[in-house]
């Protein structure tokens, strides 16, 4: 195991993290941001407001992106799993 394999492991591992999580991230920024200037411009100071629709619209994408997000980690553990032989050598 060369630190060259440690390094691109790690660049892989958070690579395959951000491209997960990026989505539900960008849904609940999304969200948040479509709440907010509603707020401003209705001038309603509701702090539930701006909670729950971010978890609703967040539960929704995770429930529809759920399949693809367990396929992308599913490959990837694949890929680890299968080159753990050459690793231990």
């Amino acid at each position: 195991m060369t630190e060259q394999y440690i390094m691109d492991l790690g660049r892989q591992a958070m690579t395959t993290s951000l491209i997960v999580g990026a989505p539900l991230i960008g849904i609940g920024l999304l969200v948040g941001l479509v709440i907010s200037i509603f707020q401003a411009t209705t001038q309603i100071n509701e702090q539930t407001l701006t909670f729950a629709p971010k978890m609703a619209a967040t539960a929704i994408g995770l429930v529809a992106l759920g399949p693809w997000m367990l396929r992308v980690l599913a490959d990837f553990t694949t890929k680890l799993l299968e080159s753990l032989p050459t690793v231990i050598r």
